[in-house]
């Protein structure tokens, strides 16, 4: 993807952790007949992503083992008005000041090589995982084995897992560096003004950790 240097985030614990927080990816890959891509909740440990799809998805029967993959994991986003910028009002006589709009937003591909399993016992243990992460916020967390073993295995039956080996990361964060720090602030007030208040906080967080001011 085009990454220019100020967007770019190389902190590899920063970027586990947005893809962890994200928790789902859009999975890509290709065969000679079409491009196929389905979103997906992920996970991903050591230098693994893993998922499951649908057995009558057809993108389960057209990834061949070892093919390239891509996984798209994509975070908070938001139009950026020119109108937000204090250099639109300092230096916008007759409204000609020279900004336009753009689009904000956080994103991490991972690269590598896809292969699909239909081994009950694997595809299980990928299920309880992923479950097993997003339950751990609730009140009373709910597990795989909470349900009747032979509703499980019948469940089982319809998905295949889905492994891919991270062989290259790359990460984007464009939120307005290459602004002024006026600039910035007239970003943050907006995107709160808008109700955009996760891609305001993730915006502050992201300035905040690159040493850059906002409000």
């Amino acid at each position: 993807m085009y990454n220019p240097r100020p967007h770019q985030v190389h902190d590899e614990a920063a970027i586990r952790a947005f893809v962890a927080q994200v928790g789902s990816g859009t999975l890509v890959t290709a065969s000679p007949a079409r491009i196929e891509a389905t979103l997906l909740p992920i996970l991903w440990s050591g230098d693994t992503v893993v998922a499951h799809l649908a057995k009558a998805n057809p993108q389960a029967a057209a990834i061949s083992s070892g093919a390239p993959g891509l996984w798209v994991v994509q975070g908070p986003e938001a139009y950026v008005s020119p109108g937000w910028y204090a250099s639109k009002r300092e230096h916008g006589a007759g409204g000609r000041a020279r900004v336009v709009p753009t689009w904000n937003y956080s994103v991490v591909q991972l690269r590598g090589r896809v292969c699909v399993r239909d081994d009950a016992a694997w595809v299980r243990s990928v299920v309880s995982q992923l479950t097993d992460v997003q339950e751990q916020a609730m009140s009373t967390p709910w597990g795989v084995g909470d349900a009747p073993e032979e509703y499980i295995d019948g469940q089982l039956c319809a998905i295949v897992g889905v492994e891919m080996r991270v062989e290259s990361v790359e990460a984007k964060a464009k939120w307005s560096q290459n602004r002024s720090a006026a600039d910035k602030a007239g970003v943050l007030a907006g995107l709160r003004d808008q109700g955009a208040a996760a891609a305001a906080e993730h915006m502050a967080a992201v300035l905040a950790v690159s040493g850059e001011q906002g409000a």
